[in-house]
């Protein structure tokens, strides 16, 4: 089988290589899965780089989080799958449900533990979940990491997100468009950010109720405040970090919720402290378990949600597709098909 091996102390993607290697076989307790799409999240640029947690890859490793495909084979022991299922691989391996804690292990995609960037992969039962049925792989291949992300921040948290509720989604990747998806399916208020008046355009599309160029509105927080009637937003999908947390708590309302996902800016203010003059609060987002995946599913299904991919390219052209992601063009998810 072929797959993409990231080498051992890499710094950049001249490190990653698409290599032969033996087709894996179920052990007891595994699933094996002919991998059908993967779609590439921002971690997965970071990681060949020796940029994520934890620095340069301790040892080779397929790369990847988000893959589907169909099971061709079962270990012994196996109760939830059979030959024929399409399923996902969940980022974390050991999360069934319930609170976060510190056994859910690590992540699929980065050393020592492999992605799902190859044409077979086995993994543990229960690290492995129905997709949604009413998606194709390659819309299903958006999920794992960004979709769950999105669906942990909105509906998994103290006051999950409700008919009436107003959201405010930030730029035009992969957590924000399917935060934007699951927001008005569930009946909320959509803001929406971007540098772009085209992309905003086609955030609108996608049901976004009000627009923020915060190029040409450089103080969004307040906007969004003002686009609210002055009450401001109940549930902020902050995936910007330093250089846009402190705008997101501007434009928090009194008792509603931050959730911090993302890095994307390393400076800024990361002060916390005008929380407490607005009751509210801020809730760390890392992904999510096979539960919360499980729901997700249910509820793309129950409301007929898209997931948008941008462009999508073949296995032997996955750098391209690395390039294309860090692209200023990329508007939701780049998939790779295999």
């Amino acid at each position: 089988m072929r797959a993409w091996v990231l080498s051992a102390g890499a710094s950049s993607l001249d490190d990653l290589h698409l290599v032969e290697r033996e087709t894996p076989t179920p052990g007891p307790g595994q699933v094996l899965i002919r991998v059908r799409a993967c779609s590439i999240n921002f971690r997965d640029q970071l990681i060949p780089q020796g940029l994520y947690m934890g620095g340069k890859a301790s040892q080779d490793v397929i790369l990847l989080s988000d893959g589907v495909g169909d099971v061709v084979g079962v270990g012994t022991g196996v109760t939830r799958f059979v030959a024929g299922d399409r399923v996902a691989g969940t980022f974390f391996q050991n999360w069934d449900d319930g609170p976060p804690n510190a056994s859910v292990g690590q992540a699929l995609g980065a050393a020592p533990v492999d992605g799902m960037l190859a044409e077979y992969v086995v993994l543990p039962e229960a690290g492995v979940t129905h997709i949604a049925q009413s998606l194709t792989c390659e819309e299903a291949a958006t999920l794992p990491c960004a979709g769950v992300t999105a669906w942990n921040a909105l509906m998994e948290g103290p006051q999950p997100t409700k008919a009436g509720d107003t959201v405010l989604v930030l730029g035009t990747g992969g957590v924000s468009l399917l935060a934007l998806q699951i927001a008005k399916a569930a009946g909320a208020v959509v803001v929406a950010t971007s540098s772009s008046d085209e992309k905003l355009a086609r955030a609108v599309a996608l049901g976004a109720d009000h627009t923020i160029n915060y190029r040409t509105t450089a103080d969004w927080g307040a906007e969004a405040v003002r686009l609210t009637g002055g009450r401001g937003i109940d549930h902020v999908i902050e995936v910007g970090g330093a250089g846009t947390l402190a705008q997101s708590i501007q434009a928090v309302a009194c008792g509603g919720e931050v959730s911090l996902i993302g890095v994307l800016t390393r400076e800024g203010d990361t002060s916390p402290r005008a929380l407490m003059f607005k009751w509210a609060s801020m809730r760390g987002i890392f992904v999510g378990s096979r539960g919360m995946a499980d729901r997700l599913n249910a509820f793309i299904d129950a409301h007929q949600i898209k997931p948008v991919v941008d462009r999508t390219f073949a296995l032997e052209d996955a750098k391209a597709a690395f390039a294309y992601q860090s692209s200023p063009e990329l508007f939701g998810k780049t998939v790779i098909t295999l």
